[in-house]
């Protein structure tokens, strides 16, 4: 059998950040601790320090399901604008981010589009790319493991493809066509956890999207936290820690940091806080949400106990099954 040549058949038009295995590499060696030094810092320090206007953000999950949702509201807070989101099975995170003024473009896995991002869309001020969750997944990946592209055995001859950044190939191993898609580094990884010590070793419990990817191909990763917990008893059970200390940078310990979503076998989503964002965003004042739960507390902190209450808080926990082996 012949040896085929590498062949780009097609190419998707979206725009992407430009594949740079050695420069992410060297960034890494330059900039990562690799001493067991304590990372603990309030969220208004992390966004400040690691969370730059233009900077591409990935994250894991959502608002609805154990995504770092109280470390958005932080970077809506400080009014971080030009930002690049990946959005991989998101629903208002991204309307509401774009709503506050921080997102200019969005690499799409699944999302709903409500009302703030259809009017930003015909004001051009906010650009889609499409891609798929897998797609993103897999660029994620790329990026963790050092290279400038994986193939995957989809995408290619779809509408998606058209509008990604996606190229189709001709495989040279087996003479088939195979469609690549370009590494993706993140400036910014987030990631809520379940338990994590002062040094950066989190437990994720439960199903996720790619938060191992996202942590290992971002050049700065901001963990946060139901609780921080003493690292002698993340060294007695080393199985359960999915992200190791020397992948991070700064930890923030916030308990219902999820909320109004769920943090499952910890505590369920607020359904009535849910349904007040999404009439919020149906009816045109999401601005109001806005200065309710962001611009009028000055933290996660002050938002619970002055838009939500104990009462409230304590009635989430009781009410979600607690699930053995989670914590």
């Amino acid at each position: 059998m012949s040896e085929a040549a590498l062949q780009v058949l097609a190419s998707g038009v979206g725009e992407f950040l430009p594949p740079d295995p050695n420069g992410f590499r060297e960034h890494v060696r330059a900039n990562k601790q690799r001493g067991l030094v304590s990372k603990v810092m309030t969220e208004r320090e992390a966004v400040a320090r690691f969370v730059n206007d233009g900077d591409y953000v990935a994250y894991d999950c959502n608002m609805g399901r154990r995504g770092p949702t109280a470390l958005l509201r932080e970077i809506m807070r400080q009014r971080k604008h030009d930002l690049w989101m990946a959005a991989k099975f998101t629903a208002n995170d991204v309307n509401l981010m774009v709503a506050a003024g921080c997102v200019s473009r969005v690499d799409v896995g699944w999302m709903e589009v409500g009302r703030p991002v259809r009017e930003a869309i015909e004001k051009g001020t906010v650009k889609l790319i499409e891609w798929t969750n897998g797609a993103l997944a897999y660029r994620l990946l790329a990026g963790a493991m050092g290279l400038p592209f994986l193939p995957l055995r989809y995408v290619g001859g779809t509408d998606v493809f058209n509008g990604s950044g996606a190229k189709l190939v001709k495989d040279p191993y087996t003479g088939e066509n195979i469609c690549l898609v370009p590494a993706l580094n993140p400036d910014v990884g987030m990631i809520h956890a379940y338990q994590c010590d002062i040094y950066g070793n989190a437990r994720v419990y439960g199903p996720g999207v790619a938060p191992l990817e996202v942590a290992m191909s971002a050049k700065k990763l901001i963990v946060t936290t139901e609780e921080i917990i003493d690292t002698e008893e993340i060294r007695r059970d080393p199985h359960k820690t999915m992200i190791p200390y020397y992948m991070v940078d700064a930890v923030v310990e916030m308990p219902f940091g999820c909320y109004p979503g769920s943090m499952p076998g910890i505590y369920r989503s607020d359904t009535e806080h849910m349904v007040e964002l999404g009439r919020s965003m149906r009816e045109g004042r999401v601005e109001e949400y806005l200065e309710k739960y962001v611009h009028s507390v000055e933290s996660h902190q002050d938002m619970l106990e002055k838009r939500v209450g104990a009462r409230k808080l304590i009635q989430l926990r009781q009410e979600e099954k607690l699930r053995e082996g989670y914590v």
